[in-house]
């Protein structure tokens, strides 16, 4: 079975006419739950990080002002959300979900985050909707562990995983890629391990390409142990906050793409929804869903059934 990695208090109430889709987590899980993917034999629920866990990875005093409601205004502005002890319940829980998916993953070769993917929160300030970091927060923990000795965060979030870049920048054995649009969030970019920029408008035929080109180079010489990827849908043509021009069964093409060439590799893969934005909240769960739906279908088959990636 897949396993999947969710809680109840990653969606509360929020205020409906704010940009971040607060509620899509909570639908994301319902749609799984309606179609039986979600049921109680495969599903995980974190725990809480404590403020100390926080801090090995993030600045003790930016974790403290975040859990007291303590940040000045100019680092609310910045991070683009209401602070409420909602916020900070969910924001402490989402970096252990990722750290606990990655370690499933390990033990049966994927695994499934419903939430995830806050790659613009840097070690001391939040931005961009992500308060703190869970990419870079699982993993420094896993490397700290020694469960892995090598990993690469793989994120094709539509922008800029500049977070994660920065935080891990001085970790060797994190490889972080980033595949994202130029032209977009965040203006300052950071460097990545391997960036990759997207003109404006590309469609399916040409970005899957460039994904699948990329990830086949980067496994055959950072060869990682495990992928922490974040799957990103707001690459989808009709994201607001886009701007390229996938569909949607390209969404479906780079999901079944990007598992299977890491399953044949023998990679542990951990999948996380990163970011997408859209006033149907339905849709966009269902669009996240794509990640989880196919990695079910590939984690349920026989080696022998599974198709090859093109």
């Amino acid at each position: 079975m897949l396993p999947l990695v969710y809680h109840p208090d990653y969606s509360f109430p929020f205020p409906g006419e704010h940009r971040f889709p607060m509620e899509k987590f909570g639908r994301l899980h319902g749609h799984f739950r309606g179609l039986g993917i979600a049921h109680g034999d495969n599903e995980f629920r974190p725990g809480r990080a404590k403020a100390a866990l926080l801090g090995q990875a993030h600045c003790p005093q930016y974790v403290s002002d975040i859990v007291a409601g303590t940040l000045d205004q100019k680092a609310r502005r910045r991070l683009g959300l209401p602070w409420s002890e909602g916020l900070v319940k969910r924001t402490c829980i989402a970096p252990m979900g990722t750290l606990l998916t990655a370690q499933l993953a390990l033990r049966q070769g994927l695994a499934c985050h419903l939430a995830g993917g806050t790659h613009h929160a840097h070690y001391d300030f939040g931005s961009g909707f992500c308060i703190f970091n869970d990419l870079a927060f699982a993993a420094k923990q896993l490397l700290a562990s020694g469960a892995v000795e090598r990993l690469l965060v793989f994120d094709c979030d539509v922008h800029q995983g500049d977070g994660t870049a920065a935080m891990l920048a001085d970790e060797p054995r994190a490889f972080t890629c980033s595949l994202h649009c130029e032209k977009n969030f965040p203006v300052r970019k950071q460097k990545s391990d391997l960036d990759v920029g997207l003109p404006l408008g590309m469609t399916d035929r040409d970005y899957l390409d460039t994904v699948f080109e990329t990830l086949e180079n980067l496994l055959d010489t950072v060869r990682p142990q495990l992928v922490l990827y974040d799957a990103g849908v707001d690459i989808f043509e009709h994201d607001p906050l886009g701007r390229l021009c996938v569909s949607e069964q390209g969404i479906a093409d780079r999901e079944r793409g990007v598992i299977e060439r890491c399953r044949r590799r023998g990679i542990a893969v951990a999948t996380v929804i990163g970011g997408g934005y859209d006033d149907d909240r339905d849709a966009l769960a269902r669009r996240h869903g794509i990640v989880v739906e196919t990695s079910h279908e590939l984690a349920t088959k026989p080696l022998s059934e599974r198709s090859e990636a093109e």
